[in-house]
């Protein structure tokens, strides 16, 4: 071991009339772990929180949707078989969206309609039981033979609005409807529920409605046209590659857009707040920075003989830095490792026991979502290590800048 180490080390132990010393030293240490500890904790609710909610928006929404310069178009089946053997592409379904009203015997409600391929969604469509959608495809087979009404998936709280569940009858209007002698008709017709869906989001769970498509098409008068064509991949962070190879394929004047550009408003501000919160807190690292910065400052004044004696002897003021910054650093390892060790058990208490429940009128979750991400620890970590670094700096330039012949007669 170096001699600038072996005394940093020396001086971390404080002698009986330095205990004031030692004491800041100890709040030094204590504001770090603090710090640190509140950052890996936040963080990992924060990252809890984007995951979840990109979690339930994915298990509703396809990580690919395609579509058509001009509206709806024909020949989906075809299209929908080329995107399906494209390298990277996990499964397609075409869909049909349109702006419905849903009535009851108890109430009325505007929905989402969206047509589905009973077939094919369920690889898509994540939030859609595999029992309601056979229940969809048996029914609408029974349509055919005018045995039974088709039937209708229903979010749940959009089911709770019209007071139906399953089995129960509603009635779906929509605006496309045809000339009359009398005027201009709307189109109506009976859905039995076949099922309710429950994505954990009122958005999704209060307006979205799923149908048949060949059902869909009949209602609003599509022939054999479609929306556009629902695409969900293997890897959802290679979504944009797999788009713009989609879009070539295809070319003009079909389109696609990935789920990250559909809620890119929502995710970035999500990354905006997690930035904002790592700012925020990271300010208290820096208070117990200054503290480190005290705690050395006040040393160089202690120790001002010993400096001069080292000087003397003829240690470099290279060597007089690295002992102060050596004693500051480890202060800041101490106190990071600390955080971190305690940062971490928590994390995992609020993931075991989840003793923090969240209000459920105000949030879509019960409790509070932990996710601790490696990448997020190194980051956090590392700032305090360099905050550290910064605040040893000035007590160990001042140190070495110290005369040894004015710190002998005068110390």
């Amino acid at each position: 071991m170096s001699f600038e180490y072996l005394i940093g080390g020396r001086y971390l132990r404080a002698k009986q009339k330095e205990t004031f010393i030692s004491l800041i030293t100890f709040l030094s240490i204590a504001g770090v772990t603090v710090g640190v500890m509140a950052l890996i904790v936040v963080i990992a609710v924060m990252a809890g929180f984007e995951s979840d909610l990109k979690q339930r928006i994915l298990g509703v929404e396809s990580h690919i949707v395609v579509m058509r310069h001009g509206g709806s178009f024909s020949g989906y089946q075809k299209i929908t078989k080329q995107i399906d053997e494209m390298d990277g592409v996990k499964s397609a379904t075409p869909f049909i969206y349109s702006q419905v009203m849903l009535r009851s015997s108890t109430g009325v409600a505007g929905a989402v309609v969206r047509g589905i391929d009973p077939d094919s969604a369920g690889d898509v469509i994540k939030i859609l039981k595999k029992s309601a959608l056979q229940r969809l495809k048996q029914m609408d087979r029974q349509e055919t033979s005018k045995t039974l009404t088709p039937g209708i998936i229903l979010g749940k709280e959009l089911a709770g609005n019209l007071g139906v569940v399953e089995g129960d009858t509603v009635y779906l209007i929509s605006t496309r409807g045809m000339l009359s002698p009398i005027g201009y008709l709307p189109s109506m017709k009976r859905f039995e529920v076949a099922g309710i869906f429950v994505s954990g989001m009122y958005e999704y769970d209060g307006s979205l409605a799923y149908i048949d498509l060949k059902d869909a098409q009949k209602m609003l008068h599509m022939k054999d046209t479609v929306t556009g064509i629902e695409v969900r991949v293997h890897d959802i962070y290679d979504a944009g590659n797999i788009e713009n190879k989609i879009v070539s394929k295809l070319g003009f004047p079909f389109w696609a857009r990935d789920w990250m550009q559909m809620n890119h408003n929502l995710f970035s501000a999500l990354k905006l707040e997690k930035t904002v919160m790592f700012i925020i807190l990271a300010l208290i690292i820096l208070v117990a920075a200054f503290n480190i910065a005290s705690t050395l400052i006040m040393m160089v004044m202690g120790k001002t003989k010993d400096i001069a004696i080292l000087k003397a002897m003829g240690a470099m003021d290279s060597s007089i830095r690295k002992i102060f910054i050596f004693k500051g650093m480890i202060i800041g390892a101490v106190g990071t490792t600390l955080g971190v060790c305690l940062g971490f058990a928590l994390c995992k208490l609020l993931e075991k026991y989840k003793f923090i429940h969240l209000p459920g009128d105000v949030y879509y979750i019960s409790t509070l979502p932990v996710r601790l991400e490696a990448m997020d620890v190194i980051t956090i970590a590392s700032a305090a290590m360099i905050i550290c670094f910064f605040a040893t700096l000035y007590p160990a330039i001042k140190a070495s800048k110290l005369n040894p012949i004015e710190a002998i007669r005068y110390g």
